[in-house]
């Protein structure tokens, strides 16, 4: 696959390019290329993030990093069972456990919340850092959820963290959860508080939360390109009546 002349493949992490050490100085730059790649498609173009992890792995396929980008881009085209796979690839190269909440995902995506449930209770939780644990709540909280348990999704979510006033990067998204749970147990006005709460922790404009309050409040948002758009045509339509109306006068001289 192309890469553009922009791409040097000294963009990646340091720890990432200090794995890729261990290849041939030529490997190493095409399979760090194709990595940044993946890391700057995966978000717009996920299709084309998966296209340069598939690279990435046929040439490097004993990298750590490799298989985690590889699981990452599958992740983002919902290929959890090969995602999966790959992040069971690159936990057992590294030994870390900071993809078990994203593995635990893959077994809700496969349909087996059950299974992910089981992992949130499993000691690995307890090894993760605050953001991990944060994250394996918001999974198992989606669990409870798949399997129809929406009290037990609201249970989980409640927390120190979501309790705190300090924003952190996961505040907005835990936030966003909890509001969503109430939202679907019925708890309307609960969930409109917990939306604004998010909306003031989402700096960057990371989850839909100020849509999701605005909707609560019942404000319609109107396209003003679509709108520009159906003035244009009723003038247009107007103008061909007009024209039309015109064509079908007789003239002064067709008058009786």
């Amino acid at each position: 696959m192309p890469i553009p002349e922009d791409v040097t493949g000294d963009e990646i992490d340091k720890d990432v390019r200090q794995e890729l050490q261990s290849l041939p100085k030529t490997l190493a730059e095409d399979v760090a290329k194709n990595l940044v790649m993946v890391a700057r498609l995966i978000d717009e173009d996920p299709e084309g993030a998966y296209g340069y992890s598939k690279v990435a792995l046929r040439l490097a396929s004993r990298v750590a990093a490799v298989r985690e980008a590889a699981g990452f881009a599958a992740y983002a085209n919902q290929k959890y069972g090969e995602a999966l796979a790959e992040f069971r690839a690159a936990r057992r190269m590294t030994g870390t456990v900071d993809l078990w909440p994203v593995m635990a995902d893959c077994e809700r995506g496969l349909g087996r919340p059950e299974k992910a449930l089981d992992m949130a209770g499993a000691p690995e939780v307890h090894k993760l850092d605050k953001a991990g644990q944060v994250e394996m709540r918001l999974v198992a909280a989606g669990a409870r959820r798949d399997m129809g348990q929406l009290d037990a999704a609201i249970v989980t979510l409640q927390s120190p963290e979501l309790a705190s006033n300090s924003v952190q990067p996961w505040t907005a998204r835990l936030r966003y959860a909890y509001a969503d749970a109430l939202l679907a147990a019925g708890r309307e006005r609960e969930a409109r508080e917990w939306f604004a709460k998010a909306v003031e922790a989402d700096r960057d404009g990371s989850t839909d939360a100020s849509d999701r309050l605005a909707e609560l409040d019942g404000v319609e948002f109107v396209d003003a390109l679509s709108e520009d758009v159906e003035d244009v045509e009723d003038a247009e339509d107007g103008a061909d009546a007009a024209g039309e109306s015109a064509d079908a006068a007789p003239e002064d001289g067709d008058k009786d």
